[in-house]
């Protein structure tokens, strides 16, 4: 692998061949630049400003671990308006794949030819050749995953990498001739707006890469989601099944309400109540409006949450609760302490009517472990669910830049999640945000599991938990299966099953299911259990899936996922899809076990646990 670095110095040239407005690489800071030392590890460039680089790519399990750090020796503040993450020199690439992501639909692979987005070198050679992509905010993951895989065709060579970074990020891939550079990193001045000063003496780390090298992209992107190391508690080792009464109450939990689903899952196999939004909103407002100030609902529960978390573990449940915490909501009061909240240009930071704790700030920190903290140590939750539901944008006052505002925001907020792990070590820790929005690699090492979507009762729901085997650990890929009381045994095999592709998470009218189909979830949870080391520790070799319309699925999706013993094959049907070519997948296996209905209709579902 030839690594290079790419920077850019406020006042030195940007580059030529038409770059100026696209991108900020091959700037006059890289030319500049000379290459002093280089081994495995790192590459280390001194430039003639004094300034000393050094692009660290560090082997570890068969990755590349890349990350910048910039040096200013020189008399004078340098200001960075770009620095790379990783930059990879001399790449020969025919297709590029990219995982698009938007609410409800994440994952979604788009793979493209170099010549479809007009990448070919020109005639002679000038003019850059540039695709370049990232996303602006506090959502890392929306519209695009930090994520890209390059394939040779005629190697059969694939380089992927992703990038580990919470806040505003950017990929790019460009040419003049040939061959390709891939670089990356944090979203620069002209695509993020920002710019760090650095003093004579300072110096900045960028968020870290990882780059793999496979030989089918499947296994480029199994290499790189195997290398995440996440932050797992001790009891949700063993992938235990979750009930989450949001689709059941919609926000409006009570103690009755829990109770009564408590009584349902008692000996069930499932080991978490998580009681959702709405238990703290006041009388006659919705919860929606009032998110900040996290006073328990004297209205929904009069005694307090004690009793609610002493009567869930009564019947052998693990009391789980919702939080927003970094937001607030108008009719908040907490929304009038403007000095404590996020600022753009002196004015209080809005979205959608709603604002954002400073989490720089050391009185909303205190402010926190008081609302969050204490309520959790003190009622005996053992699950929390932190939800985050609006996106601060480009950034926010504070820095030097709004991006640079945004940064440090970022990583003041990862560093509360991993304080609490701290007060609470046990606790199990569940990142959402607005479902996957935040399922970038530094945010999932931080949690036990995450939401994979919001997507709670589309028939997309397999497509979507199989795209993101590519990007995350099935073992931390939280799938809805929302059972109704109306429906017929296929659709509950349909919604169970997709539970297997990651953690399954119930919810629902359990109570009112007729008795064939509450039978069927129990027996989904036996099942779940059987196949969950397989979930954990498996490499998805099929996702076999060429569905368009994700609100008109038609066709059918296999994925087979295995380990070196057994595997697990999940075939659902949607429209126009029945008796899917299965046979060859079942070729020299034994078959251990069969769940769920038969699949020679639409939308239907059967997995196969077998033997190899």
């Amino acid at each position: 692998m030839d690594f290079g670095v790419q920077f850019k110095v406020r006042g030195d040239s940007f580059g030529g061949h038409f770059i100026n407005g696209i991108s900020m690489a091959e700037s006059e800071s890289v030319r500049k630049c000379e290459l002093v030392f280089c081994d495995e590890d790192k590459s280390i460039y001194h430039s003639s400003d004094g300034y000393k680089i050094t692009a660290y790519h560090i082997i570890k399990n068969n990755v590349y671990e890349c990350y910048t750090t910039f040096e200013n020796n020189s008399n004078s503040t340098a200001t960075l308006e770009m620095l790379s993450s990783f930059c990879l020199q001399n790449i020969s690439a025919n297709t590029i794949h990219r995982a698009t992501s938007f609410w409800s639909a994440e994952g979604k692979l788009l793979s493209q030819k170099l010549t479809e987005l007009n990448m070919e070198r020109s005639w002679s050679g000038h003019g850059i050749r540039i695709e370049k992509f990232g996303q602006i905010g506090s959502m890392p993951v929306r519209k695009w995953f930090p994520f890209i895989a390059l394939e040779d065709s005629e190697k059969a060579e694939f380089i992927g990498v992703q990038l580990y970074c919470p806040s505003s990020w950017q990929i790019e891939l460009f040419r003049y001739i040939e061959p390709l550079t891939l670089t990356g990193g944090l979203a620069d001045f002209d695509y993020g707006h920002w710019c760090k000063d650095i003093a004579p003496g300072e110096s900045f780390t960028t968020p870290k890469a990882i780059v793999a090298v496979e030989s089918t992209l499947e296994k480029v992107c199994d290499t790189l989601v195997k290398f995440q190391n996440p932050n797992i508690s001790p009891v949700d080792e063993d992938l235990p099944v979750i009930f989450n009464e949001y689709c059941t109450s919609w926000g409006n939990p009570t103690i009755e309400s829990l109770e009564k689903i408590a009584k349902k899952l008692q000996n069930s196999g499932i080991k978490y109540l998580v009681m959702d939004s709405g238990w703290y909103k006041e009388q006659g407002k919705n919860w929606w409006d009032t998110i900040g100030d996290w006073n328990v609902s004297k209205e929904l529960f009069p005694k307090g949450l004690k009793p609610v978390c002493d009567m869930i573990k009564s019947y052998g449940l693990i009391p789980g609760i919702w939080f927003e915490m970094e937001n607030v909501a108008p009719l908040s009061q907490i929304y009038g302490e403007t000095n404590h909240l996020l600022s753009r240009f002196g004015t209080p930071l809005n979205v959608s009517e709603h604002r954002f704790l400073d989490l720089r700030d050391e009185w909303c920190v205190k402010y926190l472990d008081e609302k969050v903290i204490k309520l959790l140590r003190e009622n005996g939750f053992g699950y929390l669910k932190i939800d985050y539901n609006e996106n601060i944008g480009v950034g926010c006052d504070g820095a030097e830049s709004l991006g640079e505002g945004l940064r440090q925001y970022v990583l003041a907020s990862q560093k509360y999640f991993k304080r609490i792990k701290e007060q609470l070590p046990d606790l199990v820790i569940e990142n959402c945000a607005s479902g996957g929005h935040r399922l970038e690699p530094s945010t999932m090492e931080l949690c036990s599991m995450a939401s994979f979507s919001d997507a709670h009762e589309c028939k997309s729901i397999p497509i979507i938990a199989a795209n993101l085997h590519r990007l995350i650990k099935p073992s931390q890929s939280q799938i809805w299966a929302v059972l109704r009381a109306d429906d017929d045994i296929h659709r509950t095999y349909y919604s169970l099953i997709s539970g297997f592709l990651g953690r399954l998470c119930i919810s629902g009218e359990i109570f009112d299911l007729p008795q064939e189909n509450w039978q069927i979830v129990l027996d989904a949870v036996k099942f779940y259990n059987e196949i969950k080391h397989i979930i954990k520790y498996g490499f998805t070799r099929i996702i076999n899936c060429n569905v368009e319309d994700y609100n008109d699925p038609k066709g059918y999706q296999i994925v087979l996922r295995e380990t070196e013993n057994d595997a697990l094959l999940i075939i659902h049907t949607f429209k126009n899809g029945a008796n899917p070519p299965i046979g060859k997948y079942l070729e020299n296996r034994n078959v251990i076990k069969i769940f769920g209905s038969s699949i020679d209709a639409d939308f239907r579902s059967r997995c196969y646990l077998l033997e190899k």
